[in-house]
C-alpha cells in the first residue's frame, strides 16, 4: 500500500510531535498555581523549578543536534519523545519542590531533540522553496499544543486531579512514537511513497548519502564558526525567551495581575497561541510565496523576519491596558509575530548547512535560545516577586527588533550564496 502525498503526512506527523511536546511542557503552568500551594513554594521557586528544565533544555539541545546527526532522523526522534514522554508521565509521582525538578530535568533533556529532529525530517521531504512552510507547519503544533493545554489540563486536573493530568499528556508521545516507527524512513528508502512523488522529490531534496544516519564525527568546531551558526545562536538567545514567557508565565500573570481562577485560564490562555497557530503557517507561506515570485532566497526569509520583529512591541502595552481582553489582544500580537519570526528563523539552517550538519547546527542555535530563556525565567522570577511584570512586558518587546538588527549585519545575503557554493562542491550532494 501506497500514501499519497506523503510528505504532507509527515509534516502531519512533526507537528503532531510539536504539539505533543509542547502540551507536556506547559502542563507545569496551567496547575502551577495549585502545585506552589500543595507543595508551599514561592514564586521564586517555581522559577527555579523551570530553571533546571530550562539548564538541561540548554545542554542537551546543543548535544541532540549532534545526536540526531549520528543516529540519523527516525531512530533519533525515536529516542528523544520516548525520554520526553516518560519524564512527563513521572511528574504524577512528585511530592515537593525537588522532586518536581527532577522530572523536569529530565523533561528538559529529551525535548529539546524535536526540533533538530523535526527540521532534518523537513529537509529530506521539501524541497528549498517549501521548506519554510514545512517548518511553519511543524511549528504550529508548538502553538496547538499550548492552546489545548490550559482547557485540557484544567479540565482534567478539575475531574480527577493534576497527577492523572501529567499521566494523560506524556501517554499521548508514546501513541505517537508506534506510528513514527511504522511510517518514517527519508525517500528513498520510504516504502509507502508513491513512485509519482518519489520522482517529484528525488531530485529537489536532501540527497541519500545525507539522510543518511553520519559514519563520521560532525566537525562541530567548524559549523559553530560559521557565521550562519554564531548568528542564529545570537538571535535565538534573545528571541526565544520571549516565547518561554508566554509559555511558563501567561496563567501566572492571568491569576495574579488579572484576577483569572483555574477555570478561567482554561477557557482563555489558549486564545494567544491560536493567533501563533495562523503566524506559523503565514511565516512559512509568506517566504514561499515571495521566492516564487523571483525573490531571492535570503531576501524572501530575511523579510518575513522582519514582518515578525514589527509586531512584538505591541508587548510592551500588555501591562498597561485597563482590562484582560485587550492585554490577550496585545499578547496575540506577540505570539503571531514571533511564530512568523521563528518558522523563518528555524528555516536558515536548512538553507545554510548541509544534511550532515543541520541537526548540529539547530542544535547550537537552540542551546542558545535556552541559555537566553534560563536567564530570562530566573530574572522574571525576581522582577515579578518584587516589582511588577510591567519590566518584563517590556524586554519582550524590544527583544526581536534588537535581533533583527544584528541579523541584518552579521547574516548578509553574501553568506547564503556562500553556503549554496559549499554545499554544491560537497562530493555528497551530487550523488
Amino acid at each position: 500500500m501506497k500514501i499519497p502525498h506523503l510528505r504532507w503526512v509527515i509534516a502531519g506527523m512533526l507537528f503532531l510531535a510539536t504539539m505533543i511536546n509542547y502540551a507536556d511542557r506547559l502542563a507545569l503552568s496551567v496547575v502551577s498555581t495549585d502545585l506552589r500551594t500543595e507543595f508551599a513554594m514561592t514564586e521564586q521557586d517555581y522559577s527555579h523549578v523551570v530553571a533546571l528544565f530550562m539548564v538541561a533544555y540548554a545542554i542537551m539541545y546543543a548535544g541532540s543536534g549532534y545526536v540526531l546527526d549520528r543516529l540519523g532522523t527516525r531512530k533519533g526522534f525515536a529516542v528523544f519523545i520516548f525520554t520526553w514522554s516518560v519524564a512527563a508521565m513521572g511528574h504524577a509521582l512528585s511530592f515537593g519542590k525537588w522532586s518536581l525538578a527532577a522530572w523536569r530535568f529530565l523533561l528538559g533533556l529529551g525535548e529539546p531533540g524535536n526540533f533538530p529532529a523535526a527540521a532534518k525530517a523537513i529537509a529530506e521531504w521539501f524541497p528549498a522553496r517549501q521548506r519554510a512552510l514545512g517548518v511553519g507547519i511543524f511549528n504550529a503544533g508548538s502553538s496547538a499544543g499550548s492552546a489545548l493545554a490550559p482547557p485540557v489540563v484544567a479540565f482534567l486536573t478539575l475531574r480527577y486531579g493534576w497527577r492523572f493530568a501529567f499521566v494523560f499528556t506524556g501517554a499521548l508521545g508514546l501513541v505517537w512514537l508506534v506510528f513514527w516507527l511504522l511510517l518514517y524512513q527519508p525517500p528513498h528508502r520510504n516504502r509507502w511513497i508513491t513512485r509519482r512523488e518519489f520522482d517529484e522529490l528525488k531530485d529537489q531534496v536532501r540527497p541519500p548519502a545525507e539522510a543518511e544516519p553520519s559514519r563520521t564525527r560532525t566537525d562541530w568546531r567548524r559549523v559553530l564558526a560559521q557565521p550562519g551558526c554564531y548568528s542564529l545562536i545570537l538571535a535565538r538567545f534573545f528571541t526565544d525567551p520571549v516565547i518561554y514567557f508566554v509559555i511558563f508565565w501567561l496563567p501566572e500573570y492571568l491569576r495574579k495581575e488579572r484576577g483569572f481562577d483555574l477555570e478561567m485560564v482554561g477557557k482563555y490562555a489558549w486564545v494567544p497561541f491560536i493567533f501563533a497557530d495562523i503566524g506559523y503557517i503565514f511565516g512559512g507561506w509568506l517566504s514561499g510565496k515571495l521566492m516564487h515570485r523571483g525573490w531571492t532566497l535570503a531576501r524572501a526569509r530575511r523579510f518575513c523576519l522582519g514582518v515578525g520583529a514589527c509586531m512584538l512591541p505591541a508587548a510592551i502595552a500588555a501591562p498597561m491596558v485597563p482590562n484582560a481582553a485587550a492585554a490577550l489582544a496585545a499578547i496575540c500580537f506577540v505570539t503571531f509575530g514571533h511564530a512568523v519570526w521563528i518558522s523563518n528563523l528555524l528555516t536558515l539552517p536548512t538553507d545554510l548547512f548541509p544534511g550532515q550538519e543541520i541537526g548540529t547546527a539547530t542544535g547550537f542555535s537552540g542551546m542558545g535560545g535556552a541559555m537566553g530563556g534560563i536567564l530570562a525565567n530566573l530574572g522574571t522570577g525576581w522582577v515579578v516577586q518584587r516589582f511588577s511584570y510591567a519590566p518584563i512586558f517590556m524586554l519582550a518587546g524590544l527583544m526581536h527588533p534588537l535581533s533583527f538588527t544584528l541579523l541584518h549585519r552579521l547574516l548578509p545575503e553574501r553568506e547564503f550564496r556562500k553556503a549554496a557554493d559549499r554545499m554544491e562542491a560537497m562530493p555528497q550532494t551530487r550523488r
